[in-house]
């Protein structure tokens, strides 16, 4: 049985159609391509600005930070893998510079394609990048956005900090807990 805290989520299958795309040119970066994990069919859809490593230097899967911190937060506020889906603006991890702002735009097509295919109840973008490029505008941030939701696409939208951000300023930590706990609340309220 997967434990939701500590084992690597299910990867979902890129779709055929994008599976080799050389349109932003991360793929000379090497690394995979990750559509998303968790639940394909969760009705929130967690939204970071890439997938980070799924690996170790000699290959072997882990748990990164970033998702220890997202999957024990989420958990803690009550909410189940089955709720949830993590997906990427960038669908490839970038390990060196790259032109970010064309790179993110292109990249959006196919978080738009995803979107469209998935149709999510609700969207929590984590990050000012994920945030940033969600919103197209490249002047919000989560400081400002926190605490509220927000209709983009049609969808309603929440925003908290990115998990590595919380790993790396502690003191982060309960706004984390509290924006999760907004975000659970009222999915909670629309299930009943």
């Amino acid at each position: 049985m997967l434990n939701f805290c500590t084992d690597i989520w299910p990867e979902d299958l890129t779709p055929e159609d994008v599976k080799d795309c050389k349109e932003c040119g991360l793929y000379k970066h090497g690394t995979p391509m990750v559509w998303g994990e968790g639940c394909s069919e969760a009705p929130i859809m967690i939204i970071l600005d890439n997938p980070g490593a799924r690996e170790d230097r000699e290959g072997n899967p882990f748990v990164c930070g970033t998702r220890q911190t997202l999957h024990q937060t989420t958990h803690d506020v009550g909410l189940k893998m089955a709720d949830l889906y993590v997906t990427f603006i960038l669908k490839r991890k970038p390990v060196r510079a790259y032109e970010k702002e064309q790179v993110r735009e292109i990249c959006m097509n196919h978080l738009h394609k995803q979107i469209a295919t998935k149709k999510p109840s609700l969207i929590v973008c984590l990050g000012n990048v994920a945030v940033q490029s969600y919103f197209q505008n490249p002047d919000v941030d989560v400081k400002s956005l926190r605490g509220s939701w927000h209709e983009v696409g049609g969808i309603q939208t929440a925003v908290a900090y990115h998990p590595l951000a919380i790993r790396r300023r502690p003191n982060l930590q309960s706004l984390f807990l509290e924006d999760w706990k907004f975000i659970a609340d009222h999915y909670h309220n629309l299930k009943h």
